[in-house]
């Protein structure tokens, strides 16, 4: 399973999105979106919204709840 840092670089890179690009548009500074990909920090539940209606994504495939085809992942 992907982890949610992992998640976000794969969405955005794919997009085309550049890290600053991404952290203008989230809010944040790119060293947050640098600690949020590389797993070193996660983040705040007020960016998770930001980040999935920017990377065009649900929020259950961003926590790990669903693959990226929307199927639910067991536990």
């Amino acid at each position: 399973m992907k982890s949610m840092g992992e998640i976000i670089k794969e969405e955005r890179t794919v997009k085309g999105i550049t890290q600053s690009e991404l952290a203008k548009a989230v809010g944040v500074t790119q060293d947050s979106i640098s600690l949020w990909e590389l797993g070193k920090r996660l983040p705040d539940t007020i960016y998770l919204r930001r980040i999935c209606k920017i990377l065009d994504i649900s929020a259950d495939y961003l926590l790990g709840l669903e693959n990226e085809d929307g199927a639910k992942i067991a536990e």
